[in-house]
């Protein structure tokens, strides 16, 4: 996974350690936060680097976004 950013990286593997690996596991972007502890901007964008790399699938809900790893 050369093709990520260190901060990519960084969330990446705080969503594989806090379990959400498929769908019925979502983490919402502020638990990832708390996790890797990044501000919320760098987070945010990572997570998008992300889902727009196919290694992490955005679920929308009523409140807040979910995300889980798909790779």
């Amino acid at each position: 996974m050369a093709e990520l950013t260190p901060a990519g990286q960084k969330v990446y593997d705080a969503l594989k350690k806090l379990g959400a690996t498929n769908p019925d596991a979502l983490r919402t972007a502020d638990d990832i936060m708390r996790s890797v502890r990044l501000p919320k901007g760098m987070t945010n964008n990572a997570l998008m680097e992300l889902v727009s790399k196919k290694y992490a699938k955005r679920v929308a809900r009523q409140k807040s976004a979910g995300y889980y790893v798909t790779r």
